[in-house]
């Protein structure tokens, strides 16, 4: 498959990105190949060829995230459901999913115009909000979904944890996380919770700072549903914070669902990829 039309998503107030950006598009037109940018990224580099991202949804072939980790985790979810590739380029700081450095932007790029690109599909939960019965909100994420107080006290959340049904425990913390295997070396990790292959298939949960010293991160099978019941008191806010970038307050009694969602996100990597490389390079493994 050979690929013409690239949409362009970077990190806008980026001096570097839109550098980085102006000479992608540069190269894109010399190739005869077609490029879709978004509207802000279009007025930060004064172009009047901007689209919205629905429009750009529609016509791409292939995703160019010029950024770190936070804005390949919006992209994600926009393209979600859609068989794209998506070749995220480190801009950012540490960059687990933004694997490809600016220095092999366009031999990774070519590849995947030709077609010939390696894929890493990461698996995403979808989250389900239920008050009084009826679903009031829903959302895929790839990295986590948190669940948290907000609010100057330190004070714990009351969260009643479900895996099939089945009671877990009465989690009493400063919140919980659900995470992917890609988003295990995020807020998960940070909280004590285990590093887990991007290609496993299981989910992650782990409290943070909970008040039992028994209360641990538990793996639990891809298959399981898990349900979260807030049983927090009527004065306390509880926050659902979804990648770190979309949040929705909770009320007593709402149930915030996660399964496995129906669709991967689909990155294209290097061909000489190396998982245990990277994990070593980012968390710097072995130094002294």
């Amino acid at each position: 498959m050979h690929c013409k039309i690239v949409a362009i998503f970077a990190k806008t107030h980026d001096p570097r990105c839109q550098d980085v950006a102006n000479e992608l598009i540069t190269w894109l037109e010399r190739r005869n190949h077609i490029h879709l940018i978004e509207k802000s990224l279009a007025h930060h580099l004064k172009r009047s060829d901007g689209m919205t991202r629905e429009e750009m949804l529609i016509q791409a072939e292939v995703v160019v995230v010029l950024g770190g980790d936070g804005t390949l985790l919006s992209v994600a979810r926009l393209f979600y459901g859609k068989d794209i590739p998506i070749l995220g380029i480190n801009l950012g700081s540490l960059g687990f999913l933004a694997e490809v450095t600016v220095e092999e932007l366009y031999t990774e790029l070519e590849r995947c115009l030709d077609g010939a690109y390696n894929i890493s599909p990461r698996m995403m939960l979808e989250v389900t909000v239920i008050r009084e019965g009826k679903a009031i909100k829903k959302c895929p994420v790839l990295n986590e979904i948190v669940i948290n107080r907000v609010g100057v006290l330190a004070r714990i959340v009351n969260l009643k944890t479900k895996i099939d049904q089945h009671t877990l425990t009465n989690f009493k913390a400063d919140g919980l996380i659900i995470a992917t295997p890609t988003g295990s070396t995020g807020y998960s990790m940070s909280a004590g919770g285990p590093v887990i292959h991007s290609q496993v298939n299981c989910i992650v949960i782990t409290p943070i700072c909970p008040h039992t010293l028994t209360s641990r991160p538990i793996v639990v099978t891809d298959h399981s549903i898990i349900s979260i019941i807030v049983t927090s008191s009527l004065d306390d806010k509880v926050c659902l914070t979804l990648d770190g970038q979309i949040g929705f307050d909770l009320l007593e009694g709402d149930t915030v669902e996660v399964r496995k969602a129906p669709t991967c996100t689909n990155l294209a990597v290097p061909k000489n990829c190396d998982y245990f490389e990277v994990l070593r390079t980012k968390l710097k493994w072995g130094e002294c």
